[in-house]
């Protein structure tokens, strides 16, 4: 079936799942990212989602379906993938739910796979083996450092859309890398350094504008079809925009069974192995760290260690439901960095998230009376100016 199927993945990261679907094109899959938004996507997802779902399986399962009903592929060649973290949260029902929405638009023959290494199902047809891992995290690597620095630029680039342009370009050489046998550490160094140089090269107006910072549910905080294309917005804005990478999320996703290891005294065989992934991950970001560091141009990322350190005397790490402690930490990493408003994206009813952000920006700003947050909800029933105004207050109280 890989030989002759075509996988539509629904977008959330542009650049990191551009190269990430480009790792998987050399094990033979054949892989298309969606990039539809607007409101067929939405009314799609109601259409066949009950509207008290969250709202991120609305859009997604709303862009797969869209898509397989748009004409423009062979229904009868097409997979449908859905990325899975397995944690506590409705997320988990994702695939369920969207093999009940084909078979209800008649379609229940298409095929749906999960990607993820929680388990939750196997797919004769797809895994997830310790060497595709390895590219793909190259993938996050190059990916998180390309967001980072089109954020970094793009608000005082004196030619407009530079920014973007090098991160197209460079998309396009390291995904032809990450297709080769075989990855050269050095090289992948190397990259680094060429990367932020020819960034620190682009010519810049420094002018004094406000940061603000970018945390929430993992894909309302990322994707530009989940948050009305908020990037764009706080731009257009006049603010410098700044989002913890995706390396966060899964070093938080390892580290939580170490942890409960730890508390618990749970499958200890399974927390040396995510120690040992763990400290990988950990040696990887310092690379970069140091190698942003050396150059002196830009801000690194936080070491995810001290990002951990942080909540101590504002949440328990055993909280990891949904994003968890790491929504809390996020904001107390962005606020450490000197980014003192923030913007916590969550959908409307995500209990967990509401908890670990809304309920903790009390706490955080008693604590910090300096730093500026607001909770926007996304919803399919929100309207964008209500979100938007309530943006627009936030930099009015930062300026």
């Amino acid at each position: 079936m890989a030989k002759d199927y075509t996988i539509l993945v629904p977008t959330m990261l542009p650049t990191h799942f551009k190269l990430i679907t480009k790792v998987l094109s050399f094990y033979g899959y054949k892989m298309e990212i969606l990039d539809t938004t607007g409101k067929q996507v939405v009314d799609t997802g109601l259409k066949y989602v009950h509207n008290d779902t969250c709202y991120p399986a609305i859009l997604v399962i709303g862009q797969l379906i869209n898509a397989v009903q748009s004409g423009k592929y062979d229904v009868n060649k097409i997979a449908l993938m859905l990325s899975q973290t397995g944690g506590g949260c409705r997320a988990s029902n994702y695939l369920s739910l969207l093999r009940k929405a084909l078979k209800k638009a008649g379609l229940g023959h298409i095929p749906v796979v999960a990607f993820g290494v929680a388990g939750l199902e196997k797919h004769s047809g797809f895994n997830l083996s310790i060497p595709k891992l390895y590219k793909m995290m190259h993938a996050v690597f190059y990916g998180d450092l390309l967001m980072s620095l089109v954020n970094q630029v793009k608000p005082y680039e004196t030619e407009h859309g530079t920014a973007v342009k090098l991160a197209d370009k460079w998309s396009e050489k390291l995904s032809g890398e990450l297709v080769k046998s075989r990855i050269s550490y050095k090289k992948v160094k190397e990259n680094y350094r060429q990367i932020i140089s020819e960034y620190a090269a682009i010519p810049m107006n420094k002018t004094e504008k406000v940061k603000v910072g970018v945390v929430g549910e993992i894909f309302v905080k990322y994707s530009p079809l989940g948050n009305n294309n908020l990037e764009q917005f706080l731009y257009d804005e006049g603010a410098e925009v700044v989002v913890p990478g995706l390396l966060d999320f899964l070093m938080y996703c390892i580290f939580n069974p170490i942890n409960d290891a730890k508390l618990y005294g749970m499958n200890k065989v399974k927390s040396v192995a995510c120690r040992i992934g763990y400290n990988f991950l950990l040696s990887r970001q310092k690379d970069i760290i140091d190698i942003m560091n050396e150059d002196g141009h830009f801000m690194p990322p936080t070491p995810f260690s001290t990002t951990v350190s942080l909540t101590k005397g504002y949440i328990g790490l055993g909280t990891k439901m949904g994003e968890g402690w790491l929504l809390t930490a996020e904001m107390l990493e962005l606020a450490h960095e000197g980014v003192k408003n923030i913007i916590c994206t969550q959908p409307f009813g995500c209990l967990p998230n509401h908890i670990c952000g809304k309920g903790m920006m009390k706490p955080i700003k008693e604590k910090n009376e300096d730093v500026n947050i607001v909770a926007v909800d996304y919803d399919a029933g929100a309207t964008r100016v209500n979100q938007e105004n309530r943006i627009k207050l936030m930099l009015a109280n930062a300026k």
